[in-house]
Order: structure tokens, then sequence, then C-alpha cells
């Protein structure tokens, strides 16, 4: 299977699974309207949270117009990033843009099926929660693009011509 294939795979099982994680919550665990809980473990509970906004809550699409506004942003850079996908030639970066256009396609079935995004993963530590609460589609997304960044700002891909050179010398 080629690098690009792998990453829209990857993308395609992705979406599959946060789906199927978000049915399961709000299906046959019940927690289907605000304030519904149910602890796990002393850190981490699931808590149906129906996110309106985009990251941090910002930019709230509280009308019909900005819902289908927020639908049509999302979903022209989900197709950026699957226009990246083919370009691209680095392998992490695929499997990373991967992980961004699987989580990106799953947010963007929510908020067209229900006008929000199913958010339901909370951990914290006491009363201090370092995230909000969030999905298994934000996390790819968060996974991504920090994979991303880290490799732009830190890994240095040596250029082919500079390799196959190494290779014709040894």
């Amino acid at each position: 299977m080629t690098p690009r294939t792998t990453g829209f795979v990857l993308a395609a099982l992705l979406f599959v699974v946060d789906q199927a994680v978000k049915a399961w919550v709000v299906g046959p665990l019940g927690l289907d309207h605000l304030g519904a809980v149910r602890e796990v473990v002393s850190f981490f509970d699931l808590r149906f949270v129906p996110n309106v906004g985009i990251s941090l809550g910002l930019l709230p699409a509280d009308s019909p117009a900005m819902r289908w506004g927020l639908v049509a942003l999302t979903a022209a850079i989900a197709f950026g990033v699957g226009v990246w996908m083919t370009r691209e030639t680095v392998r992490a970066d695929i499997l990373a843009l991967g992980l961004v256009l699987g989580g990106a396609l799953g947010n963007i079935l929510d908020r067209i099926r229900f006008g929000y995004v199913v958010d339901f993963a909370d951990l914290h530590f006491g009363e201090w929660r370092p995230f909000l609460v969030f999905n298994v589609a934000d996390a790819a997304i968060t996974i991504g693009v920090a994979i991303l960044l880290l490799r732009a700002l830190f890994v240095r891909d040596r250029p082919a011509a500079a390799v196959s050179r190494e290779k014709v010398d040894a």
C-alpha cells in the first residue's frame, strides 16, 4: 500500500471509529443530554457536551447561517488537507494529515447531523481540567497537528538527491 493510500485509509478508519464511539456514548450509554455524566475512573468521566463552536468554544455557531458557514469552512479545510495529502511525499506527514482529515470529517458529519459536535471525554485531576471536553476526532486532529508542527520545527528531511548520492558513493 502506498503512503498516500495508507493516509486515506487511516482517515477513513479514524472517521468510522470516531462515529462509532460517539454513537455508543449517546446511544447505549445514554449520555445524550446536557448534564449527563458517567465516571469511568477518578480522573476521567464521560460527559455529554454539545459543542456548537470550534476549538476552545471560539466562533459559536448559534444560528443556522453560522452552523452551515462553519460546515463550509471546515469542509474547505478538510479538502485542503486531502489535497495536501496527495502532494505530500513524507510518510510521517501523510499519516499526520490522515489523522487531521479523519478527525475533521467526523466532526463535520456531527455538525451536519446534529448542529453541534458531540464531545464526551473529560480528563480531570480533581477540579483541574487540562483540556476541554473532547472526542476521538478532536484528539486525532490535535495529535496530527502536533506531529506536523514538531516535524516542521525539529526534523530536517534530507533532499532525495543527497540520499541518492550517498548510496552511489557507498
